[in-house]
């Protein structure tokens, strides 16, 4: 049941991302941004922790995870190191999927070779 609420969960965000493309004129980056932050918002609010124990993978993954993340480590850097820990903890905690990301798409694009669509 795991692997199935955290299949239909992730689809659901991504269906939603979707039709937000298709049915407004937001541009992706735009939606991105709008995932991470309702992501950040859910955490604050408490409710991410039982929606990551009901949907697993499907919560965690998406950019909506990524909120989360952030959201976490603005809280423990506030605990932490007080006001600069606002400004410390988002970046201690996506550092390690922000760098990955850089890291994966430097060796992407020196294994293939782009092509110009016509």
């Amino acid at each position: 049941m795991d692997y199935f609420n955290a299949f239909w969960v992730g689809g659901l965000v991504c269906v939603l991302a979707q039709i937000l493309m298709e049915k407004t004129k937001m541009l992706p980056g735009r939606i991105m941004v709008l995932l991470v932050v309702l992501g950040t918002v859910i955490s604050f609010l408490g409710w991410y922790e039982p929606f990551v124990e009901f949907a697993g993978a499907g919560a965690s993954v998406p950019l909506l995870g990524f909120g989360n993340i952030l959201m976490k480590g603005v809280k423990e850097g506030v605990q932490d190191a007080g006001f600069i820990g606002l400004f410390q903890g988002g970046f201690k905690a996506g550092a390690v999927g922000s760098s990955a990301a850089l890291i994966f798409g430097l060796l992407a694009a020196f294994i293939f070779k782009p092509k110009m669509k016509k």
